[in-house]
């Protein structure tokens, strides 16, 4: 049996207490099983957001995605994680990538660095967690034992050897660094279709079964497919709208054919943990209404 789909949301906007803690209930409402907060400079922070969304919702589980691990010295970050933990309530699951953004490499006074040393960075504050979080020695130390689940986020092999080998969720990020512009440009389907398969590679020969999540870029609820797919070209012109139509990280179409098209990448790819940007939560959670059946 395939696994139950889960569904996040990446809360994007600064926001003050009100309005933070309306679109957390909000998206507990909609019936999303995790609240994200990403770590880029300019948004908000990590942590004291997950603990104010603690504050305001009931059950809906808190998630960062993902914390750039070379912004955090490796054993400070695992006390911010067992404090957060202790306040949401056991609540907290732990996103980490190995940054991308060389801007804000600089703008923070962090080296950028080679892919190699950003990779022991991440590689280091995995180490960290899994060391300090299960000492029962470890003060403060977290709800959930030996530590809270991890997520470990990217798409190079030594990233996804990390993940399959170290965390509970692999997240696929469909995209890759753009030596041209610096920036990150989108993977085909086939591609990602190739990193999916080497992560399940890597997960047989550790004898580990991490469920599998994908960063969705854009939902958009319609009618017309085609006609939506060639409004987003403008922005991926280097794929067709064939390809567009194809990929996960686009999910276009109806209610109804968004739902489809989950259940087939769930097939294809093995995605069952689906995150969604925050403009897109009221969108998406229609098709998660849809995909349980609620009745509104």
């Amino acid at each position: 049996m395939p696994r139950e789909f889960r569904f996040g949301v990446n809360l994007l906007q600064p926001a003050s207490d009100s309005e933070w803690a309306a679109k957390c209930r909000r998206a507990e409402e909609l019936g999303y099983d995790i609240v994200h907060v990403p770590d880029h400079l300019g948004w908000p922070a990590p942590f004291p957001s997950l603990v104010a969304a603690a504050h305001v919702t009931e059950h809906v589980r808190l998630g960062t995605f993902v914390l750039n691990a070379a912004f955090w010295n490796p054993a400070l970050l695992a006390r911010e994680v067992a404090t957060t933990d202790r306040l949401t309530g056991g609540r907290l699951e732990v996103g980490l990538g190995a940054g991308y953004v060389r801007e804000e490499f600089e703008a923070a006074g962090v080296e950028f660095g080679t892919p190699g040393s950003r990779f022991r960075r991440l590689e280091a504050a995995v180490e960290a967690l899994d060391r300090l979080l299960p000492d029962e020695s470890h003060e403060p130390g977290p709800v959930q034992r030996p530590r809270p689940p991890l997520l470990v986020g990217g798409n190079g092999d030594r990233v996804l050897r990390l993940a399959a080998r170290r965390a509970q969720t692999v997240a696929f990020t469909s995209a890759r660094a753009d030596r041209g512009t610096g920036g990150l440009r989108a993977i085909g389907a086939g591609e990602l279709q190739e990193r999916v398969a080497l992560a399940r590679r890597l997960c047989a020969e550790y004898g580990t079964d991490p469920e599998l999540n994908l960063l969705v870029q854009q939902v958009v609820v319609t009618e017309d497919r085609e006609a939506a797919a060639r409004e987003l070209r403008r922005h991926l012109p280097y794929m067709t709208v064939e390809d567009l139509l194809d990929h996960p990280i686009l999910l276009v179409g109806t209610v109804k054919e968004i739902a489809e098209r989950l259940h087939a990448h769930r097939e294809r790819y093995g995605f069952t943990y689906i995150t969604v940007l925050e403009p897109y939560m009221d969108a998406f959670g229609e098709v998660i209404g849809a995909l349980r059946g609620r009745a509104d």
